[in-house]
């Protein structure tokens, strides 16, 4: 049942209760998205549930929620609000006694937020009480608490601030969808109505489809090793382009597994966005790599991906222990083998690492088929204790590509981890074992030594 008007909160003199269906023009789709987005969220428990708990706001089946599009606070010039200082929406939330309330501010397309911007609506959530500010663009971030806009770390100091990319809520309908986590029937067709209008081309929601405008004069840097400085608009850009990037392939790969995809991050760099991009520019200027390494639900180790300025190559690949029941290397490898058996080898290969500064093997997959003593060392009689499965892209000059090099990353990560990884398989050690040479216990005389 929709709000009427006349419940609109004291604090408010204009805003209107969001709409499934806005009655807007064909030009407003921001608005129109907006309203989608919140009038499903008061329609379905789980979608409001899966994009709260981003934020750690937890929602209870008993827990109410108020959405309204184009609010205008209580004591504001109205048309200065029409003109700069409206935000596009208000949540509240409110378990028993308590509230929490949060403003929202889209964009769709190529729009952004800016500073200025962002900077007034935490002054207006703080003016009024409000708890706080979630901005939702086709920019991406790592978490919900890595804002795409820098702000002085005062700035959020009685407002908190989040960041949704609108491919990360198309996500999380896709996921609640495929895997059957919403029970009433009648709110799976809304979610599947709200999922079908974030999937068009209408609603202004897009993917990230390729790097920052300095790429190619950076790989080309890279390529005739002039230096880099870690604090250059270019350096800086391109790391910021790659921490978008990363959170779009933990999406699709979201998207394509059906569970949740997660970046693996340093607790450091999860808890300060502004260090991991320091630190990141820092490594990328000293060894010119780009890299990540996803969290896959159940998966036998971590998806890495790498991509090398240098060599122009993306590598993708997952570590795996050696089975310690197998004494030599041969052994060990045919364990992998075995794991191996369906994949195309085209461009996989199996690095094995030794201990300490023993020398490390790597061939190809389609040769170790053959013969799987090739990953012996001629120099180490150690066996190999660590084994990695790696997929190879050589884009050569189509490196530099700012959308070819996307392009061919999104189709390396879900080609390797499905050829590869989600056939992998981490090796446990056997359950102990009764030989058949170990003398069981006599029960008859432990029951008379009972009963004496």
């Amino acid at each position: 049942m929709e709000l009427a008007v006349t419940n609109r909160p004291d604090f408010l003199s204009g805003g209107e209760p969001a709409r499934l269906i806005p009655i807007a023009a064909d030009s407003a789709r921001e608005q129109k998205s907006v309203s989608v987005l919140l009038a499903g969220l008061r329609s379905v428990l789980e979608l409001r549930q899966a994009l709260l708990k981003s934020l750690n706001v937890r929602v209870g089946t008993n827990a109410t929620l108020e959405a309204w599009t184009e609010v205008v606070f209580q004591n504001e010039d109205k048309k200065a609000a029409k003109q700069k200082d409206r935000p596009d929406g208000l949540l509240i939330l409110r378990t028993g006694r308590r509230e929490w309330r949060a403003l929202i501010e889209a964009k769709v397309n190529n729009d952004t937020i800016g500073e200025e911007q962002v900077s007034r609506y935490l002054q207006q959530a703080k003016t009024h009480g409000l708890d706080a500010v979630i901005t939702i663009t086709n920019q991406f971030a790592a978490l919900p608490t890595h804002h795409p806009v820098k702000l002085p770390k005062n700035a959020t100091k009685s407002v908190a601030l989040f960041h949704w990319s609108w491919a990360f809520i198309r996500t999380q309908c896709q996921l609640l969808l495929k895997n059957d986590s919403v029970e009433d029937v009648d709110q799976v067709f809304i979610l599947s109505e709200i999922l079908r209008y974030l999937e068009s081309d209408r609603s202004g929601i897009s993917h990230f489809d390729q790097m920052n405008a300095e790429w190619k004069d950076v790989v080309n840097k890279v390529k005739s090793n002039a230096p880099l400085a870690k604090t250059s608009d270019e350096v800086q850009n391109t790391i910021a382009a790659w921490h978008q990037e990363q959170r779009d392939l933990c999406l699709i790969m979201s998207r394509l597994t059906g569970s949740d995809v997660s970046l693996k991050l340093k607790n450091e760099h999860r808890l300060d966005p502004a260090k991991r991009v320091k630190d990141d520019a820092e490594a990328f200027c000293k060894a010119p790599t780009l890299n990540c390494a996803l969290s896959i639900i159940n998966a036998a180790a971590d998806l890495e991906v790498t991509a090398d300025l240098q060599r122009r190559m993306i590598y993708c690949s997952m570590r795996l222990a050696a089975p310690k029941d197998k004494q030599s290397t041969k052994a060990r490898v045919n364990w992998l083998l075995r794991q191996l058996k369906k994949t195309e080898p085209a461009g996989f290969y199996i690095r094995a690492t030794r201990p300490g500064k023993a020398e490390t093997t790597y061939q190809a997959l389609k040769d170790l088929r053959d013969s799987p003593e090739l990953l012996e060392s001629d120099t180490s009689k150690t066996a190999a204790t660590t084994l990695e499965v790696v997929y190879e892209v050589d884009l050569a000059g189509k490196f530099s590509g700012r959308k070819v090099f996307v392009e061919e990353l999104e189709k390396a990560v879900p080609h390797f981890y499905q050829e590869a990884g989600q056939s992998l398989k981490a090796w446990t050690p056997p359950p102990p074992k009764i030989t058949k040479t170990t003398p069981l216990p006599n029960t008859d005389d432990e029951d008379v030594a009972l009963e004496q």
